[in-house]
């Protein structure tokens, strides 16, 4: 898992009529709600450095809207998940070797068809066909989904269909359902 960044403020959204989700953090009118508090900035991270990933989400929500469709889940899932996995950064890659905005491990990028692992496309496609894989396996528990993409689908089965007890998997669930949660609440608020 790669953190979206360290951000000096808050992050905002809203989701418009036409469904496109808009993120700032700076709210601009009361559309804006807050999405996720900025964490406080770790010992050696200069003042003042950001990370231009909101800027650069608004330009995967067609591959994000339309892989959401293509696996009938939500796109704010697929949307939920990126934030927490890279924070749209398309060149992020992991300790663990998992890379691309979705964080797709290369096995699994091969598994679902990937030719290159950076294509922001391919890898959100990939990314979302996994995720609506997972919660086929898992019976729509959308927790166990969630657990099965950090931690694979193997330690979930290894553990009796429970979230594993691994501490980064036991953060990454309640971050991704923390994320995807606001997201929904702001596009029903819309």
């Amino acid at each position: 898992m790669v953190l979206p960044g360290y951000a000096n403020a808050d992050i905002f959204a809203f989701t418009d009529s036409t469904g496109i989700t808009h993120f700032s953090n700076v709210p601009t009118d009361g559309r804006f709600k807050l999405l996720i508090a900025a964490p406080p900035e770790p010992a050696g991270v200069v003042q003042g450095h950001t990370i231009d990933w909101l800027a650069r989400s608004a330009i995967y929500d067609q591959a994000i809207t339309g892989a959401a469709r293509a696996n009938t889940i939500q796109a704010a899932l697929v949307r939920a998940v990126i934030v927490v996995e890279s924070g749209f950064n398309p060149r992020a890659v992991s300790k663990k070797g998992a890379v691309g905005l979705m964080q797709l491990q290369p096995a699994t990028a091969r598994r679902y068809g990937v030719k290159n692992i950076y294509d922001p496309e391919q890898n959100i496609r990939a990314g979302a066909h996994y995720l609506s894989d997972l919660l086929v396996r898992f019976d729509s528990n959308l927790e166990l989904a969630l657990a099965a993409y950090n931690a694979g689908e193997e330690a979930v089965e290894r553990y009796g269909r429970h979230v594993p007890p691994f501490r980064e998997t036991m953060s990454y669930v309640p971050s991704v359902m923390r994320v995807y949660q606001r997201l929904l609440e702001q596009a029903h608020a819309s």
